[in-house]
């Protein structure tokens, strides 16, 4: 089942099931067509299965726990329903739920991990979106134990501990699926998200297209379509000076690898010519084994008028350093950069414009930093990025202007008054040096091409990642920066 783009937040969510509701469905039959779902999802993907250990809490998110006990039950499976907490406090809809599990002459028990020894599945229904930390020492204590059982698990909405909003793990549950119902929560794909949610699906429980209109999701997930989007077919008389001017400054002493990564990439994704603006020394490296690249020597202020003289996109920091060279081409850039052109700061220019208090950025320039660049721009410890990149990037986006890509294993970008978007492609494998320098080059060369600065750089993270995963199908450990770069042209092969 391919899964819709939009994402929601949990009170987003309770929006839709509020009108669900409204619209005739009650919460007693969510509830039944809840657990319904979860029992064919679970018969479908283990066929095979004769016992199962239900682990429920007092919550609605227990209720649907108890309708696929009884529905297991109903079907010869044998079953354990093991409950945390005090199964009498719950809401109505799960006090109905039980009632008619008793009826059914299931055993429900309270929860003991040794009980979950002979199960040949969990089924994890212990807390729903309405978790908040601190947890429980009961509910803590049910999540460890489940992890520490080593038995497939099938959590339903998230797995039990997740936070339906940062996706932050308060611990969590470590499913193999989840069945999600409504709508899909952000932090299913957000920060621990991804490992602990194993493979989502999606049941709607009859939230159509209708009763979600006028809701607009709080994320959308980028699609191959946003490629498309982003690149304008090219005619057949056609011509480098049509595909736009980059040029790279960057490349402190000892540092000529980040510029040179940065223009491979612009080149890849088609960029009509591409420049890099570094020390003189740096010439033979950068344009030894790259001749289609040009080279200007930066020493000066005066020398830097001159290298992004008619750039369309200009990159800023990758390889800048923070010494004395470093600042002079920063403020030389930012004084030298025409009004037209498109600026995109990277690295240690995101450094050192961080200790520029309050200073707003155009709104075509494009920043890139990664958790800890975006601590030091929004004046926070990283902990406080991680904790909530959602809330972190709209901080980003108010205070500082213009487009934000903040890096990550899940990347966000966003701009004011746009909705932001979520790349949930990429792996472990792109935790290597020059990934950041490969993406500022891939989103330097979409700008390039005549495209608006937040969809250029959503596309570019999205093929950045494709590119990711695909050099991932020959092993994640030891995939360098240079392959990415050189896998992007690969990735956008499709397109006209």
């Amino acid at each position: 089942m391919t899964l819709p783009s939009e994402l929601y937040s949990a009170a987003q969510v309770r929006q839709l099931e509020a009108r669900l509701i409204a619209a005739g469905v009650s919460g007693q039959a969510l509830m039944e067509r809840a657990g319904a779902a979860a029992y064919a999802c679970m018969r479908t993907r283990w066929p095979g299965l004769r016992s199962i250990g239900v682990v429920c809490g007092v919550g609605n998110n227990g209720g649907d726990g108890f309708v696929v006990a009884r529905l297991a039950q109903q079907d010869g499976l044998a079953i354990k329903v093991l409950v945390v907490g005090d199964p009498m406090r719950g809401q109505a809809e799960a006090q109905q739920a039980l009632a008619r599990l008793r009826t059914s002459g299931a055993s429900i028990r309270e929860f003991h991990p040794s009980a979950l020894d002979d199960c040949g599945l969990i089924v994890d229904a212990l807390l729903g979106i309405g978790v908040r930390a601190p947890l429980s020492k009961q509910a803590g204590d049910a999540i460890d134990a489940m992890n520490a059982a080593r038995l497939p698990v099938l959590s339903l909405d998230l797995p039990s501990g997740l936070h339906p909003d940062s996706g932050t793990a308060l611990p969590a549950v470590r499913a193999n699926a989840t069945i999600t119902f409504i709508a899909l929560k952000q932090g299913l794909f957000l920060e621990d998200g991804k490992d602990h949610a194993g493979e989502v699906v999606l049941e709607q429980l009859g939230c159509d297209a209708t009763l979600a209109a006028g809701l607009r999701p709080s994320l959308c997930r980028l699609g191959d379509e946003d490629l498309r989007r982003a690149l304008a077919p090219r005619p057949r008389k056609s011509h480098k000076g049509m595909f736009g001017k980059v040029v790279v400054v960057g490349g402190g002493t000892g540092m000529p690898g980040a510029v040179r990564l940065t223009a491979e990439a612009a080149l890849r994704v088609g960029a009509g010519l591409v420049t890099v603006a570094s020390r003189s020394e740096h010439l033979q490296v950068i344009v030894g084994n790259r001749p289609e690249l040009m080279f200007r020597s930066v020493e000066t202020a005066g020398d830097v008028a001159g290298a992004v003289a008619g750039a369309d996109v200009v990159v800023l920091g990758p390889g800048l350093g923070r010494d004395h060279w470093a600042r002079v081409v920063l403020t030389a850039t930012l004084a030298a950069v025409a009004p037209e052109s498109r600026l995109v700061v990277d690295a240690d220019a995101l450094n050192l414009m961080a200790e520029e208090v309050g200073r707003q950025y155009g709104d075509d320039w494009i920043l890139t930093p990664h958790p800890a660049e975006a601590a030091r721009l929004l004046k926070v410890a990283t902990a406080d990025i991680q904790r909530d990149r959602v809330a972190a990037l709209g901080d980003l986006c108010g205070q500082r202007g213009g487009t934000i890509v903040l890096k990550g294993a899940t990347t966000l970008v966003g701009q004011t008054g746009r909705t932001t978007l979520l790349c949930d492609r990429g792996n472990a494998g792109m935790s290597a040096p020059g990934m950041g320098d490969v993406l500022a080059g891939a989103i330097a060369g979409f700008v390039a091409q005549g495209r608006d600065p937040y969809l250029a750089a959503a596309a570019a993270v999205l093929a950045h990642a494709t590119a990711g995963d695909q050099c991932a199908k020959v092993g994640m450990r030891g995939m360098v920066a240079m392959e990415v770069a050189q896998e992007l042209r690969a990735v956008l092969a499709s397109l006209p």
